[in-house]
């Protein structure tokens, strides 16, 4: 099976080093120096990686046969592409790969289906994960601790509970309540005024 683990930004000085997006939880293992990836697209590679280190936060790559600022920034925007045993599972017992998580049934707590994860977006804070509704709208869910409850690959489903206002339902009947707590206010505010 093949993931994206990285896309190539922006040419680092002028020996062929690149900065990269990194797009997997284990850049020490698919990004390291002997690493042959494959390209997206397929035309610009593979890639193998002769060297890779920190630098003021960002993981800078150099790969055989570039050796200066040209050649790296033809690479720029590139998607690297590893191969990996789909059977594979990450160290961390609640870790998961994008491809575990894809396709799961999102539901809440009472079982209530609200849609399925179509896409991960990998922010900088935290993980989302994009829902498509039954209707075909999508919705948005952090991909934490407070909000996902459970992961259960088995069933191929995740259990989320969404604080009020996550998912566009509960912030229509939050706004409703909010819309008769308003009126029993201004009811409240004419009583007073009339008794005045």
């Amino acid at each position: 099976m093949q993931l994206v683990v990285a896309r190539i930004g922006r040419a680092h000085g002028i020996k062929g080093e690149v900065t990269v997006e990194v797009r997997t939880d284990e850049p020490e293992l698919r990004l390291g120096p002997g690493a042959v990836l494959e390209t997206e697209p397929a035309s610009a590679g593979p890639l193998t990686i002769e060297t890779g280190r920190v630098h003021s936060g960002r993981l800078l790559l150099r790969f055989e046969g570039v050796k200066d600022r040209t050649g790296a920034e033809a690479l720029r925007n590139i998607l690297l592409i590893a191969e990996v045993d789909p059977t594979e599972l990450p160290e961390e017992e609640d870790e998961y790969y994008d491809h575990q998580l894809m396709d799961l049934d999102v539901v809440l707590e009472d079982g209530t289906a609200i849609g399925r994860i179509t896409e991960i977006s990998h922010l900088p804070s935290q993980d989302l994960f994009i829902v498509e509704r039954p209707d075909g709208t999508e919705v948005m869910i952090p991909f934490v601790e407070e909000i996902v409850a459970e992961i259960d690959l088995e069933e191929q489903r995740c259990v989320i509970t969404p604080p009020p206002g996550l998912i566009d339902d509960r912030a229509e009947i939050a706004s409703a309540r909010d819309a008769e707590a308003g009126t029993e206010a201004e009811a409240d505010a004419e009583a007073g005024a009339e008794e005045a």
